[in-house]
């Protein structure tokens, strides 16, 4: 099959950013979405060397955008450039058009080279990516094993420069020594912030958020409420805090494991799903069968299961069976939220397409407009078992199933209806 970026993708019923619209094409021109028209109307002046694809009424969505992730199937990204350009490539066949691969254990001054060298492979291959979170190491509490640093500016901007503009979220703790400057020289960086392993009071979040840290990722996880200091007299603190303020958005790990449902509808009703976000914090073994795992990396072993969680494997120790991320493709994370979330189908896709790419400030990515990349995918019809069928990036097809049977025009310049 041509792999260029000239297609037409008609009969679908298309995810417009308010709305699911049925019967439309899409025409996709040098990468970017060139026109949006209805399956009576043809494209004006359409190129030459057109793939057509006939979407027999299937879903064409943008592609989904995981802003939290630490790698999936065999591939920690971290753990060498070569990993990290699999795993980003693997990402296709789950439905994941863009990543922010997540570094979690490499941000003393002895393996910042190893920051460099994934830089490297990163700019070269940014179509993938916008960039890095950096989850620390301005962190207060460690969780699976994060580094827990006070705030230094010379090592943050060590750490930046070995980024070497790949930087593009990293997260802290508002309760961390030190952490207002941190925030504010991210910010002068135009570094997005997240905020996450506390037990921040409602002060240290509020002059966080003043200062700039405007998102909570795995939000709930790792964010312990203060100490009671009145018997019968619940403590309020971050969480309570971030969902109060009208700006601040939230992302969730969405496996039935990490966070309960009730949660993610308590920050919907909140927020709405304009401000809460899917994620997976996926590890190696995401994807694939559950079983035991070694990552090297990070000298741990662990154990996934068909729920999707990720747990410390380690007999006869303290850490045996805690959770060590998850398994869950951003698939298996919509399915989830579909079955979790009574809205309407176009407001719950929001929450793992246009409410990540804003939450980073994507303008070209989550939405299908005219003038936005062409990340798209065409999802398989059975709704009960999310699939993508067909998923493009940037306007070349980079995963299709073997199991579809499409009708695929090939390099022609004529269109029939």
């Amino acid at each position: 099959m041509h792999p260029g970026a000239n297609w037409l993708i008609k009969n679908v019923r298309l995810l417009l950013p308010d709305r699911i619209q049925a019967e439309s094409s899409v025409l996709i021109c040098n990468g970017q979405i060139d026109q949006i028209c209805a399956n009576q109307v043809h494209p004006k002046s359409p190129p030459s060397n057109l793939n057509i694809l006939d979407g027999q009424g299937a879903l064409l969505t943008p592609g989904l955008i995981d802003l939290h992730t630490h790698g999936i199937e065999n591939y920690l990204y971290e753990a060498s450039p070569s990993d990290l350009l699999s795993g980003m490539q693997a990402q296709s066949k789950y439905g994941v058009t863009s990543i922010l691969p997540t570094i979690y254990r490499l941000f003393s001054k002895d393996k910042l080279h190893k920051i460099s060298g994934l830089a490297a492979t990163l700019k070269a291959n940014h179509h993938y990516s916008p960039g890095f979170h950096f989850e620390g190491p301005f962190l207060a509490l460690p969780g699976a094993g994060a580094e827990t640093v006070p705030g230094d500016i010379v090592l943050l901007k060590e750490i930046i420069a070995a980024a070497d503009g790949t930087l593009k979220a990293m997260s802290i703790s508002p309760d961390t020594k030190n952490i207002i400057p941190i925030i504010e020289t991210l910010k002068d960086y135009e570094i997005s912030v997240f905020m996450t392993h506390t037990q921040a009071t409602t002060t240290q979040t509020q002059t966080a958020i003043q200062a700039g840290a405007h998102h909570a990722t795995h939000f709930y996880n790792v964010f312990y409420p203060p100490e009671e200091t009145e018997p019968g007299v619940r403590p309020v603190g971050i969480v309570e805090e971030i969902l109060a303020d009208k700006d601040t958005t939230v992302d969730f790990i969405c496996d039935g494991t990490h966070v309960h449902s009730s949660a993610i509808k308590a920050a919907i009703a909140a927020k709405s799903t304009e401000q809460v976000a899917l994620i997976t914090d996926s590890n190696i073994g995401a994807g694939l069968d559950e079983g035991i795992y070694e990552i090297p990396a990070w000298n741990m072993t662990i154990q996934t299961r068909h729920n999707n969680a990720a747990r410390i494997h380690a007999p006869n120790t303290k850490q045996h069976g805690s959770l060590a991320g998850s398994t869950l493709t951003m698939n298996k994370g919509m399915q989830n939220l579909f079955k979790w979330i009574d809205l309407p189908e176009s407001q719950i896709w929001q929450m793992g397409t246009s409410t990540p790419a804003n939450i980073i400030q994507m303008k070209n990515k989550g939405r299908i407009v005219v003038g936005a990349d062409a990340d798209l995918v065409l999802w398989n019809p059975d709704h009960h078992n999310l699939q993508p069928d067909f998923t493009w990036l940037q306007g070349k097809l980079t995963y299709h199933s073997d199991s579809q049977s499409y009708l695929i025009q090939q390099n022609t310049n004529k269109i029939t209806q």
